[in-house]
């Protein structure tokens, strides 16, 4: 795998799970504190007089008030339920972690929700990523077979892509039809 060391993936599985347990923490880590930050600049702006019709402050104020006020109830609230969960979606996770940070979750409350999900995420990685990953270079059939399944799954959906607009174009009735 690109960018782990070579004795990391050559050593025994623990290893690489530590590994990706690490490199999750700290990434997920850093998108909560990056959040704070933004937030906490865009309220100093908001607070300064000079600066109300600037863009941040305006930013700033449309993230305030009531509605942020009870989204960060709800993070503190329920984070600890959405956070571990996240790291079992693609592209939320970035999202809730830093949704979290710029709500203001308390940190602890928000390291302990943190830490499951970083498991999870590493377990799953690890799992899945890795195994494949092995059987890919153990096996060239397994490589081939893939090429294969996702060529297959590619001139289908360009198929029924082609099919879609000449159905779109036909009249259907009420009870879904095509009309002649």
């Amino acid at each position: 795998m690109p960018g782990i060391p070579d004795f990391v993936m050559d050593g025994p599985w623990w290893w690489l799970f530590a590994a990706l347990v690490c490199i999750v923490f700290f990434r997920t880590q850093a998108t909560y504190w990056l959040a704070r930050w933004a937030r906490a600049g865009a309220d100093a702006v908001a607070d300064r007089a000079e600066h109300q019709d600037s863009r941040r402050a305006r930013i700033a104020r449309r993230f305030s008030g009531p509605a942020m006020t009870k989204a960060q109830a709800f993070t503190e609230r329920w984070g600890w339920i959405a956070i571990p969960l996240s790291f079992l979606t693609v592209g939320i996770q970035s999202l809730v972690n830093g949704g979290a940070g710029y709500a203001r979750m308390h940190w602890g409350r928000y390291t302990l929700a943190m830490i499951p999900g970083c498991l999870l995420w590493a377990t799953a990685y690890e799992l899945v990523g890795y195994s494949a990953f092995k059987a890919f270079t153990m096996s060239p059939w397994a490589l081939l077979g893939s090429v294969l399944v996702v060529a297959a799954v590619v001139t289908v959906l360009v198929v029924r892509r082609r099919r879609d607009p000449a159905d779109a174009s036909s009249p259907r009735t009420p009870d879904g039809a095509a009309s002649v």
